[in-house]
This record gives C-alpha cells, structure tokens and sequence, in this order.
C-alpha cells in the first residue's frame, strides 16, 4: 500500500464514517413517482415500524446488531 500524503487524504482512503442521523440530515431523498411507492413510503408494515423505532434508540440498535433484532426490540419495548 502506498503511504498516505497527509491525513485528509488518508481518510478519503479509508472511508468516511458518519452517525446515521447526520447522513440523513443532508442527504436528499428521492422522490416517489408511482401510487405503490407511495402508498409504502407513508403507511409502513408493523415490522418496518417496529425496525425504526429500534434504530432511533441507540441502545436496542446497538444490541441489535449483537444479538439479532427481535431480541434487542423486546429487551427495550417489550
């Protein structure tokens, strides 16, 4: 591998980490053009529902990625 020049460059190179809160902050979403994506993007299934609440407290993401999702989501909302 090649030496890093300084450390933006470095990394660049790697990759750059950031929360998910602050990606989304900036990030533009698409826009739905069909009925169904639509429909979808606004009513969300139970699991999906339950998957994001999970994923906006840190703690049961955390653990998510531990020990699987529907545990981390009953240790935390039961």
């Amino acid at each position: 591998p090649r030496p890093c020049i300084s450390n933006l460059l470095c990394s660049l190179l790697v990759g750059i980490k950031i929360k998910k809160e602050v990606a989304n902050a900036f990030v533009k979403r698409q826009k739905r053009y069909t009925p169904y994506e639509w429909y979808y993007e606004y009513y969300k299934s139970p699991m999906e529902q339950m998957r994001e609440r999970c994923e906006n407290y840190p703690p049961c993401d955390y653990l998510s990625d531990q020990i699987g999702f529907s545990m981390a989501y009953n240790r935390y909302f039961g």
